[in-house]
């Protein structure tokens, strides 16, 4: 399934998509407790999967409806950096060490932002970059979880776009600042769930700013790939269903190629399967 969140009719809630066409799930039985939250719905969704494959019930027209953020609340949004082999090649050029473990990072929460809402350049930020990711949403509470088991906690993958104000990330030994400005987390288009794609770490990412291609590359490019990555991160902590991971993005980024991205500029992401996110930068005060 397309899991999405959309708003339409001055309310926002959950459905599927169909074609062209996005059907309704809020109608389903034991929904009434979900709302519009995709982590509770992730937290239910053994439970509901078949009512929900099953629902034909209202319908609206995807081009009539605003897409949300598929996740707008989840407990946790983790990144990791340097993660692919040209993007870690690229930084080394440019003085920055491979890391010789896992290099984690947090992106607070408030900054996710809808599959195409604008990315804010604040007046603050002088160095605005994009990452193309893939998003990783956990789908079960877990916790020391084997590589060769993660694959079962996933619920599903989306893309995501690790907006980064590089000034502010090299400002302190931690990226989160650089990482969290407001609406510097875009992702959607929607949830597509773990069955839907055969393999994760075989799909071509491609980033494009005012239709110039910038990153280009397939996730198989990954230096720890998505197994990995659970498996280090529930060695620390409990994850939670609707908790985001992105993944790692690859070469190209504009700090890299000295194009950083301006007031005006479209920034469009597609991951094979996946679909597209576009957001336009737009500055303010």
């Amino acid at each position: 399934m397309k899991l999405v969140r959309f708003t339409v009719e001055g309310r926002t809630r959950i459905g599927k998509l169909s074609g062209d066409r996005v059907i309704d799930l809020s109608a389903v039985q034991g929904m009434q407790g979900v709302g519009d939250s995709m982590r509770e719905l992730l937290a239910n969704l053994p439970a509901l999967r078949a009512a929900l494959e099953a629902e034909q019930g209202a319908a609206f027209a995807l081009s009539e409806v605003k897409l949300e953020a598929p996740v707008n609340d989840p407990q946790k949004y983790l990144a990791i950096g340097l993660n692919y082999k040209a993007h870690a090649e690229e930084a080394k050029a440019a003085g920055v060490p491979i890391p010789s473990s896992q290099l984690w990072f947090n992106k607070q929460v408030s900054c996710i932002s809808g599959p195409f809402d604008p990315i804010d350049l604040p007046s603050v930020v002088e160095k605005l970059d994009y990452e193309i990711e893939l998003g990783v949403v956990i789908g079960k509470r877990c916790r020391n979880v084997k590589a060769a088991d993660a694959r079962a906690v996933i619920a599903g993958y989306l893309v995501t776009n690790d907006v980064t104000a590089r000034d502010w990330q090299n400002r302190s030994p931690t990226f989160t600042l650089g990482k969290s400005f407001d609406t510097h987390g875009p992702i959607g288009p929607w949830l597509t769930t773990d069955d839907e794609i055969a393999d994760p770490l075989a799909l071509e990412m491609v980033l494009s700013v005012n239709g110039e291609a910038r990153q280009r590359m397939t996730t198989g490019d990954m230096i720890y790939d998505i197994y990995a990555q659970i498996e280090y991160l529930s060695t620390v902590m409990t994850l939670e269903p609707g908790d985001i991971l992105a993944t790692g993005t690859p070469s190209g980024v504009g700090v890299a190629i000295g194009k950083l991205l301006q007031d005006g500029d479209v920034v469009r992401a597609q991951i094979e399967g996946l679909g597209h996110i576009e957001n336009r930068v737009v500055a303010s005060a």
